[in-house]
């Protein structure tokens, strides 16, 4: 087990949403998925990623989930940054609760921090985001939802 934890702070009121649980799948992504790296990630709000999105990515409208990997000779992976807002929208579209779409966000930021990238991996990430999705138990994930 490693000695530090995944870690996650809500920023914002996330009502319904049970903190314990999102914080206990933060730790079994770090164990399973990012062999014991850590990694922080913040619920907050969609003027952050908004800001954040045009900061970073120069791209001026709430996205949400930002992915910030840390540099090699970091400790940890890196960082994620989820909008609540677009959680409780993308839930209510597709049918679930914005605790199973914070998991969705979570996995799909993780998946990047330990160096995927759908829009240059001929698909890898695409496959891995399935695989994973269905190990945790999860509806459809980011990338098949965009091509489906």
């Amino acid at each position: 087990m490693p000695s530090q934890h995944a870690s996650v702070l809500f920023q914002v009121p996330a009502r319904g949403v049970r903190r314990m649980e999102i914080r206990d799948f933060a730790r079994r992504l770090q164990t399973e998925l990012a062999e014991g790296g850590t990694f922080a990630c913040l619920i907050t709000s969609d003027a952050d990623l908004q800001a954040w999105n045009r900061q970073f990515r120069k791209k001026d409208y709430p996205t949400d989930v930002l992915s910030f990997p840390s540099a090699a000779d970091a400790k940890g992976i890196g960082e994620l940054a989820i909008s609540f807002d677009r959680a409780c929208e993308q839930a209510l579209e597709h049918g679930h609760t914005p605790s199973v779409e914070i998991r969705i966000l979570m996995l799909h930021g993780v998946l990047h921090l330990i160096g995927l990238d759908h829009e240059r991996d001929n698909g890898q990430m695409a496959k891995a985001e399935r695989r994973w999705r269905k190990y945790f138990d999860l509806p459809a994930g980011l990338i098949e939802r965009v091509r489906s």
